[in-house]
């Protein structure tokens, strides 16, 4: 595979469109339309620029790469008013399957980073007929409420101080006024060694504008403290999650070398993957937004984990 810059391409181009279970879900698309499919699922605060450069590599591969906004991000939205504006982990997992179903995608390689890797272990684990294999930064982060509740050492709650800000309802209205400031102090904590430059901020930036990305945000980060109502069509799914259940398809985990945010080491993880896995460490001052950082070793992942 050829080596990629970091900072290579800026945008996607046009964008799509597509009414997926309760949402319209934008979304980028490269490669093939009959390529091997790759969803790639971005994290907070980030937006689909975290792949710009992952995505033409993969399409030169004959990959089908398809990037899709979250819910509450760029220009995905609800298609009703009255839809509950839900953060919780399950409730993502399920919009992805939903996107696949209206693609008429059947079991893609599914990759991401924060947000976007949870949804691809949730989906590998009560889904595995749904993921051809996954490429997760930072491992296993299948969660629940109960274990959200049980309190950690002085020094690894100080790393999640914004979760414990945004269970106030100071903490919603500052994000609702300093959206910005609050997602570029991340970048900047979580990735300490990323030279990032205001136009490659902006651009993703642009997604938290979306008119329910502060609901998304604030109900995710409630909900995992137990601060904040699930919808109980989802309680099903949240409990077999609860229980921690292994992940069976072919796996690649990474973990950046200066990634700031929080984090296990491998070895606390490694035992949930039970199909073939392997885990690399990618060098050089590499934070959490590894796919952006570092496009060339996430490409590599997945072209690496889609073995027959």
């Amino acid at each position: 595979m050829n080596t990629i810059k970091p900072g290579t391409n800026t945008s996607f181009g046009s964008l799509k469109q597509i009414d997926a279970g309760v949402l319209n879900v934008g979304y980028a698309e490269a490669g093939p339309s009959d390529g091997r499919a790759v969803l790639l699922l971005h994290g907070w605060p980030y937006d689909i620029h975290s792949y710009v450069d992952v995505a033409p590599r993969l399409s030169q591969e004959g990959y089908r790469v398809i990037v899709p906004y979250l819910r509450g991000y760029g220009t995905t939205r609800f298609l009703s008013s009255e839809t509950v504006r839900n953060g919780q982990p399950s409730a993502i997992a399920v919009d992805t399957i939903a996107f696949m179903d209206a693609l008429k995608i059947d079991k893609p390689i599914l990759a991401g980073f924060d947000w976007g890797a949870r949804t691809a272990n949730i989906i590998a684990a009560l889904w595995p007929e749904r993921c051809k294999a996954i490429v997760s930064v930072s491992g296993y982060l299948i969660g629940s409420q109960e274990a959200g509740k049980v309190p950690l050492p002085p020094k690894a709650e100080l790393a999640w101080w914004y979760q414990y800000y945004f269970a106030t309802e100071r903490g919603r209205a500052g994000y609702e006024t300093y959206r910005h400031d609050f997602a570029k102090l991340i970048w900047q904590l979580a990735s300490p060694k990323w030279d990032f430059d205001d136009a490659m901020f902006e651009r993703s930036a642009a997604s938290f504008d979306n008119v329910d990305h502060v609901s998304i945000v604030i109900h995710n980060y409630r909900w995992r403290l137990g601060l904040a109502e699930g919808e109980p069509h989802y309680d099903e799914l949240e409990h077999r999650l609860a229980e921690g259940p292994t992940i069976t398809v072919p796996t690649m985990t990474l973990e950046g070398d200066a990634n700031g945010a929080p984090h296990l080491d491998a070895s606390a993880y490694a035992r949930k993957f039970a199909g073939r896995y392997a885990h690399r460490v990618i060098t050089g001052g590499v934070g959490h937004n590894l796919p952006q950082e570092a496009p060339q070793a996430f490409a590599q992942a997945i072209v690496d984990v889609d073995v027959s």
